[in-house]
C-alpha cells in the first residue's frame, strides 16, 4: 500500500492525527514512515503538532522518543504570518483552524515532493489546494 503513496526523496509531513498514530505504534502509520525512509524522504512534523497530539493516555516516554527521531520545525513569528495568510486566503478562522495552517504552511515549505499524513484532508485542501499530496490516516 505504500509504494502507491509515497515518492522518491522529498518530505514526509505527518499532522497531529499521524503523530498520535506513531506514539500508539500505529501498525499502518509506522510502515508508510518506514517506507517514506527507505526511500530517501525526511519525516516532519511541527512543533505545534507535539502539542496537539498529546492527550490524558500519552505514554510519556513515547513522547519523548518518537519525535527525536523526526525532523521538528519551529513555529517562530514568519511562519505564524504565513500561516495567517494561508487562513486568510482560505477564509477560515485561526480559532478552529491554527495548528492546520501552521502544518499547511510547514509543509508547503519543505523539499518536495511533499506528501502530508493528515486526518484533515478538506482542511488541508482549502489551506494548500493541490500544492501537497495528502494520504488520509
Amino acid at each position: 500500500m505504500a509504494r502507491r503513496k509515497l515518492s522518491r526523496e522529498g518530505t514526509l509531513v505527518l499532522d497531529s492525527e499521524g503523530l498520535s498514530k506513531m506514539l500508539d505504534d500505529d501498525e499502518q502509520v509506522v510502515a508508510l514512515v518506514a517506507e517514506a525512509r527507505s526511500r530517501g524522504m525526511e519525516v516532519v512534523i511541527s512543533s505545534l503538532t507535539i502539542i496537539e497530539a498529546v492527550h490524558a493516555r500519552t505514554n510519556r516516554s513515547r513522547l519523548d522518543w518518537v519525535p527525536s527521531g523526526l525532523r521538528v520545525v519551529p513555529v517562530g513569528d514568519e511562519e505564524a504570518r504565513a500561516a495567517s495568510k494561508l487562513l486568510m486566503d482560505a477564509g477560515l478562522h485561526g480559532h478552529k483552524y491554527a495548528v492546520d495552517a501552521v502544518v499547511a504552511e510547514a509543509a508547503l515549505r519543505q523539499h518536495r515532493p511533499v506528501v502530508v499524513l493528515t486526518s484533515d484532508i478538506d482542511d488541508m485542501v482549502k489551506l494548500c489546494g493541490d500544492r501537497l499530496r495528502l494520504v488520509s490516516v
